[in-house]
């Protein structure tokens, strides 16, 4: 009777431990979330005296004049249009180098593997020179590709690092019975490999579709035209030479990572599951 009592104060201390955990964190989290929301509808005036309280009173034409403006609808699209086909490019080739990978054999795959991985060590900001003179050399200065392949670029190797632990983590006798069937490697790929990878497939796109949406470095060296500008740049329309309108910034700041929560509150189970999965075998 001691030992279960024990164990059941033990079950339950350890409950309140992770419930104060998690509360703490969610705190963390949604604290500035609610700041930024919040300092939407002030004045600046009263974010200097109060910038973690209520609004003194509400100030809904921040928003509205944001949302009714043909400025932050150009950028939402042009945004998503870099998003979107960095995610396609992503996932279409880091899937099918992931399966080489996993599946076939042969010379140079491990040095090719961990050239991929390497990455993973260098962000994009230090190659940020370079860069610019090669797609300056290709022509594709103030143009979506210009932002678009040098993302790919710098997501492949974390993309096909989980594509990969995924794949190795099916069932090996699946994959010798479709080649007892005569299921060759593109048919297993396109058949049987992808239509069970569905919870990889949704971590890499929003990993890909995040990093892409909140891109500023990368757009800002290679675009110099405002119609093709996506919203991190869109900022520098409510800075001035003798001042910024920080409840301005706030509220577009708001309406603007709106998207990305709704889309990982949509696809957090298949993103936890993606992950969970390739992190059992390497």
């Amino acid at each position: 009777m001691t030992d279960m009592a024990s164990s059941v104060r033990l079950t339950t201390g350890t409950k309140i431990y992770l419930y104060v955990s998690l509360t703490i964190i969610a705190a963390i989290v949604l604290i500035p979330l609610a700041t930024t929301a919040l300092g939407g509808f002030k004045t600046l005036g009263d974010l200097r005296t109060n910038p973690f309280g209520l609004p003194a009173e509400w100030h809904f034409e921040n928003y509205t004049s944001i949302l009714f403006g043909d400025r932050y609808w150009r950028q939402m699209m042009n945004s998503l249009i870099i998003a979107v086909l960095t995610v396609f490019l992503t996932l279409s080739v880091s899937a099918m180098a992931a399966f080489a990978f996993a599946h076939v054999k042969f010379f140079g795959s491990n040095f090719l593997l961990n050239y991929f991985l390497i990455g993973l060590m260098f962000p994009a900001a230090t190659a940020i020179l370079p860069l610019f003179i090669r797609i300056r050399d290709l022509g594709l200065l103030n143009t979506y590709w210009g932002v678009v392949l040098p993302q790919v670029a710098f997501g492949l190797g974390m993309s096909i690092l989980l594509f990969r632990n995924y794949f190795r983590n099916l069932p090996e006798e699946l994959f010798q019975a479709a080649f007892v069937d005569g299921c060759g490697y593109i048919r297993f790929f396109w058949h049987i490999s992808l239509p069970l990878s569905r919870p990889i497939i949704a971590t890499v796109s929003i990993i890909s579709f995040v990093g892409s949406w909140n891109s500023y470095i990368l757009p800002l060296i290679m675009l110099n035209s405002d119609s093709i500008y996506p919203w991190p740049l869109g900022m520098m329309v409510y800075s001035g030479e003798f001042g910024t309108e920080w409840e301005l910034v706030l509220a577009f700041i708001t309406l603007t990572i709106l998207p990305t929560i709704i889309v990982f509150f949509l696809a957090q189970k298949h993103i936890i599951a993606g992950l969970t999965a390739g992190a059992v075998k390497s």
